[in-house]
């Protein structure tokens, strides 16, 4: 096994990097606008009843709408 110096010294002779994992991003996308949605509900009844503030509100809608143009960019940047 070579040393961590050897390596250092000659990059070619360590193995190949192993690809990359395949991800469907509009799906991770999605889900993650699923749960700023459900945020914005709680967060928004929060505020309503007075028991939270209107910047939690305004953090999850920003989440939310910042997930539809990371849609449209998955969309077009698909393999």
């Amino acid at each position: 096994m070579p040393t961590i110096v050897e390596l250092l010294a000659h990059p070619e002779r360590r193995r190949p990097s192993p690809p990359a994992p395949r991800a469907n991003l509009a799906r991770v996308l999605l889900a993650g606008m699923a749960v700023w949605g459900v945020a914005l509900v709680v967060s928004l009844v929060m505020a309503l009843t007075g028991a939270g503030n209107w910047s939690a509100v305004a953090v999850c809608g920003t989440g939310l709408a910042l997930g539809a143009p990371g849609i449209l960019w998955a969309g077009r940047h698909r393999d």
